[in-house]
């Protein structure tokens, strides 16, 4: 049973924009404040423009390959299923790793109106991840829908906050004094810096994992992710430029709610109510568009045979994808109260930057003997892996050590599911002459052939 094409430009756009722009905004300048200081605003700069980066290579890979499944599909169409599996392996365990975020920083900003116990926080996480997954279930386009509500109303705040810090800007002389000292800190932790802020821009990689379901995917998935990428850069570096002249980053450092503290500090107890009301609607946005595109990448590896059968599933009524949706949301919540934001970051970062890695090397051969005119696409692939390497080495030994760990754990599920699918697949088809002639030339996709393959090409340049 097929998905439906019901995303427009515009629903894509705000897929993007709504991934992106959740929790970490309102999160990330305090604990920036505290790495780095003032200058910190450069770093979401940098920051910026490497994403830029990595999200043109996903748009151009997508031109390529307009199937449902993101990194899983590019990397499996440039070399084969493995490197695919490991591309959306490790891709999938850093959004499901990032569900969770949300739902605690949803709870915490929550918490601003109202004190919650234990059982409550846990009641309202549930509520929050079950009731997102129950709309994604009911359809994509239903999704979509809620999710271009989501984004506008989650930018509005932050926009009221730009304009009213500039003008503030450009009448108290103060706010330029809050830049002194720019670099209090130095830049020791620059790495450790770029990692959380890097974080705060994830996301783009999400609009193209419901290739299968956009109108005109070749067209609208890179418009989107470009215009997507342009308004968050916007959002986030207006918004900091705010955020540290408008509140000296001492207090930001000690704050964990710094957007409510820069809107205390314009706009006195409404702004602080707008701004809190402002960011629980962002990251509902945030993990609406999160829920979307990770159950569809658990779906298309699936169809492969590459994840349990299960996940393929998809619903009679509203064809969507609603086992992979009710395993991630029940993983989610567990994860919400097992684990805290930190940890799940770097987890996340860790994973992501590896999937990153392994898209960057695949468009250097989807881009061979096609299409020549996507500007930038000789060089793009070769930036993205300099940018993916850093991100790795910036992690710290212990998200170098549990992130390798986990993206290892998964090759005996490939192991276990891909020649289970193959057995299948060979026994249907076992007295056709023809198909097992051509399954003899296909073997380069099987895990042991591909090993030895690898094993091969290494010995002859070794000697």
């Amino acid at each position: 049973m097929g998905l439906k094409r019901d995303l427009s430009y515009f629903d894509l756009t705000n897929i993007v924009v709504g991934a992106i722009v959740g929790s970490d905004i309102y999160i990330a300048s305090a604990i920036t404040a505290g790495l780095l200081g003032p200058v910190s605003v450069l770093v979401w700069v940098v920051a910026g423009v490497a994403a830029t980066i990595l999200a043109m290579i996903f748009a151009y890979s997508a031109y390529y390959v307009p199937k449902v499944g993101g990194s899983f599909a590019f990397v499996s169409e440039a070399f084969d299923d493995f490197y695919g599996f490991l591309a959306g392996w490790s891709m999938w365990i850093a959004e499901v790793l990032s569900l969770p975020v949300f739902a605690i920083t949803f709870t915490n900003y929550l918490e601003f109106f109202v004190v919650l116990s234990w059982p409550e926080q846990l009641a309202v996480k549930a509520v929050f991840l079950f009731g997102l997954t129950a709309v994604n279930v009911f359809g994509v386009k239903a999704a979509g829908r809620l999710n271009d509500v989501l984004t506008i109303l989650k930018l509005l705040p932050l926009l009221l906050l730009v304009i009213v810090g500039l003008i503030s800007f450009v009448s108290e002389p103060s706010f330029t004094a809050n830049y002194s000292p720019f670099a209090p800190f130095g830049f020791s932790n620059f790495g450790p810096a770029l990692i959380l802020i890097f974080w705060a821009y994830v996301g783009f990689e999400l609009g193209t994992l419901p290739a299968a379901e956009v109108e005109d995917p070749r067209r609208n998935i890179p418009r989107a992710i470009t215009t997507g990428m342009a308004i968050v850069m916007f959002f986030y570096l207006s918004t900091n430029f705010v955020i540290f002249g408008t509140v000296n980053s001492t207090a930001l450092a000690q704050t964990v709610r710094p957007l409510v503290l820069v809107g205390t500090a314009l706009l006195g107890t409404s702004g602080a109510v707008i701004i809190s009301v402002g960011a629980l609607i962002s990251v509902s946005g945030s993990d609406e568009s999160g829920i979307l595109g990770t159950a569809r990448l658990a779906y298309a590896m699936s169809i492969d045979g590459l994840f349990p059968r299960a996940f393929s599933k998809v619903h009679a009524k509203f064809k969507t994808p609603y086992v992979a949706l009710i395993v991630q949301g029940a993983i989610s919540l567990v994860l919400s109260t097992l684990s805290g934001l930190g940890s799940l970051i770097s987890f996340s970062v860790f994973n992501l930057a590896f999937s990153f890695l392994l898209v960057s090397l695949s468009l250097a051969l989807l881009k061979r003997g096609r299409e020549k005119g996507l500007r930038g696409q000789s060089v793009l692939p070769w930036l993205g892996i300099g940018i993916c390497l850093y991100l790795l080495y910036s992690t710290t030994v212990f998200d170098k050590l549990v992130g390798s760990i986990l993206i290892l754990s998964g090759v005996p599920m490939y192991v276990y599911f891909s020649p289970k699918t193959d057995i299948h697949h060979l026994k249907a088809l076992f007295t056709s002459e023809d198909a097992i002639i051509l399954r003899n030339l296909q073997k380069k996709n099987r895990f042991l052939a591909n090993l030895v393959r690898l094993i091969t090409a290494g010995y002859r340049r070794l000697r």
